[in-house]
């Protein structure tokens, strides 16, 4: 089991980390001082062509660089622990991290790297490293070939020497000014805003800079105070001196710089900065691509990860060599053949243990208890009276009967092409309409922004129509999405605008009286913002039915969140009930799936408890941050 992964710039500037098991900090110390610093230890390689090895305390450091960007990527495990594929990790992290981040790493000045998005993209390779690992020692077990892996590339020069060191404000890890204590390494990635050092003292640097109230101190004993006695009557004048920007420097607050204006209370200062705030740039291929019909589509999550690793690898001079068999070694083929059954018929007794096993497995997921009670019920009447294949594990033959079980609820039983439906409506004559609904809090305003940038990359006139009359500031925070689409249409082509009548408005007429506008303006799709409103109040799920009936969407798609729990399943039904006879929900948005990792359950327990598919997940704050769903990738997480 890996305990921990560091990425870190030559200087000890620790940029992302994980961890499983906490370690002491002096363990990655050590490996800063004996082979970075004071090139004391000359790491060994287990094979050759392996990646460089360094123990400490019963730990094994593996390692490589990136030494244009002046970066290391340390992983740590326990000595006694045999992984095989902990240099495949390490490279493909590197390519990754590079792949991400590498124009933030180039950026001249920059003070901090952004990495907090980072952790998903990790889980997922360690996980998929981790299967393939399994799975290579299972398909070895027939012939006892013993392949050493080969390299993939020889890194060991350029990971024993330092690169140019990268100045940050993030922390750093070490320090050689200064004696240090160990304290243990936190359990989630360190913050990317500037912090001191828990490994430095408190020394002063000779030569340094005065503080602000010492230079005050010293100015007040040389000269006396002197007081007019009407200092109250005095006014400060000018535009700028109300508000000034404050220099901070390395011991505080040093002085002001006259030349920037912090108060935009004024319209024309407001009107000036919305005109010079400029939005950066959305490259297209990091989030979609581009069908052969010419229709622009989302990415899921795995083939983003894919094609990242696939362009680091292209950057190459040679290609990789083959990396032979994973994992396979006599202790791991030999444990192998433990808890082996051959040719079983499993009865209710044998499954008792795996499906209780099975059930704490998915709670810890996020699965409401009610999905997991009737898939394991489902996968118990699927597994009775079934016989096992030869070398094949009452455990390993439960998880592929619950990954089929799971399998099959995820996959849509409709179809979900977005695209194909706008173009058929709008042959019609009429815009497609579709609304967002959900519990408040949960992100509908963020994710109907991503659907539209999603519509402009497709060149459509979308029209927004702000319906949430109720909740303060919800009209202006669809203004500023729409000022920003704005901008970034001119780059993608497309069209967008609001459709607003302010507050205290009914959002039924809101909505139908958008849908008119759109239909004698030229708007092609309309999407329809709501009030957030609490699932279990009847009083406001009531306007709903009126709603539905008026506005007459198309597709109504609720947005869930990932970290709601067991609550999911009553949120789903009470939304999808509260249409009237004959209408209901046509999908589900998951929002905040970054936040969760593997803990994906919500998906199975509003999909379980519904019918109804899920079309859309939400990966962050952008507007870029919008995935599909990928069933498998899904399955592989909640049986991680």
């Amino acid at each position: 089991m890996l305990d921990s992964f560091e990425i870190l710039t030559t200087s000890g500037v620790v940029l992302w980390s994980h961890t499983y098991v906490p370690v002491g900090a002096n363990i990655i110390n050590s490996l800063i001082r004996d082979v970075f610093i004071e090139e004391r230890i000359q790491p060994q390689a287990e094979d050759a062509g392996s990646k460089p090895t360094y123990r400490k305390e019963g730990y094994t450091l593996k390692w490589t660089a990136a030494k244009d960007l002046g970066l290391i990527f340390v992983a740590v495990y326990q000595s006694l622990v045999h992984m095989t594929w902990i240099d495949k990790l390490l490279d493909n992290v590197r390519k990754l991290f590079t792949g991400l981040y590498e124009a933030q790493l180039k950026k001249e000045h920059t003070s901090m790297v952004d990495c907090s998005k980072f952790g998903p993209y990790f889980e997922r390779q360690v996980q998929e490293l981790e299967q393939s690992a399994d799975g290579a020692t299972a398909s070895s077990s027939t012939s006892v070939k013993l392949t050493p892996p080969s390299s993939t590339e020889n890194d060991s020069a350029e990971e024993s020497a330092p690169a140019q060191n990268l100045q940050r404000t993030q922390r750093p890890l070490y320090d050689t000014s200064a004696d240090s204590t160990p304290v243990p390494t936190p359990d989630t990635s360190r913050p990317t805003t500037p912090a001191q050092s828990h490994l430095l003292t408190g020394k002063a640097r000779p030569g340094g800079k005065l503080s602000r109230r010492d230079r005050k101190k010293a100015a007040g004993m040389g000269s006396a105070p002197v007081s007019s006695g009407d200092e109250a009557s005095i006014k400060r004048k000018g535009k700028g001196s109300a508000k000034r920007n404050r220099v901070w420097g390395d011991f505080g607050a040093e002085e002001e710089d006259p030349s920037m204006v912090l108060d935009y209370s004024q319209a024309d200062l407001r009107d000036e900065a919305s005109e010079n705030e400029a939005l950066e740039e959305i490259k297209p291929e990091t989030w979609g691509r581009k069908t052969g019909k010419g229709q622009f589509v989302l990415k899921d999550l795995d083939e983003e990860m894919d094609a990242i690793i696939a362009e680091q690898n292209a950057k190459k001079e040679t290609p990789a060599a083959s990396t032979g068999i994973v994992g396979s070694s006599l202790g791991a083929i030999g444990g192998l053949f433990r808890n082996v059954v051959g040719g079983k018929t499993l009865t209710k007794e044998d499954l008792v243990k795996p499906l209780k096993g099975m059930e704490e497995h998915l709670l810890k997921k996020n699965v409401a208890r009610e999905a997991v009670v009737r898939l394991c019920e489902s996968v118990e009447r699927d597994l009775i009276g079934l016989k096992t294949g030869s070398f094949t594990t009452i455990e390993a033959t439960l998880r592929t009967s619950m990954e089929k079980a799971l399998t099959k609820i995820l996959t849509p039983t409709s179809s979900l092409d977005l695209l194909r439906e706008i173009q058929t409506v709008n042959a019609g004559g009429r815009p497609y309409v579709l609304s967002i609904v959900g519990v408040n809090g949960v992100g509908k305003s963020t994710n109907l922004s991503k659907i539209a940038f999603f519509m402009l990359q497709n060149h459509h006139r979308v029209l927004i129509a702000a319906a949430d009359t109720f909740r303060s500031g919800a009209v202006e925070q669809l203004r500023v999405h729409v000022r920003n689409l704005k901008e970034l249409s001119k780059r993608e082509g497309g069209e967008v605008d609001l459709f607003e009548k302010g507050y205290g408005k009914d959002a039924a007429n809101i909505a139908a009286d958008a849908v008119t506008y759109a239909s004698k303006n030229n708007f092609n799709v309309v999407l329809i913002d709501t009030a957030g409103r609490r699932h279990n109040d009847q009083r406001l799920m009531s306007s709903l039915e009126k709603f539905g009936k008026l506005a007459n969407p198309d597709k109504i798609l609720m947005v869930g969140e990932a970290l709601v729990g067991s609550d999911s399943v009553a949120q789903a039904r009470n939304f999808n009930a509260s249409f009237g006879p004959g209408r209901g929900l046509d999908g589900f948005i998951i929002s905040k799936c970054d936040t969760v990792g593997d803990m994906v359950g919500t998906l199975v327990s509003m999909v379980h408890a519904t019918g109804i598919p899920v079309v859309f997940l939400g990966v962050g704050q952008h507007y870029d941050d919008l995935r599909g769903l990928n069933v498998s990738s899904v399955c592989r997480l909640l049986m991680s």
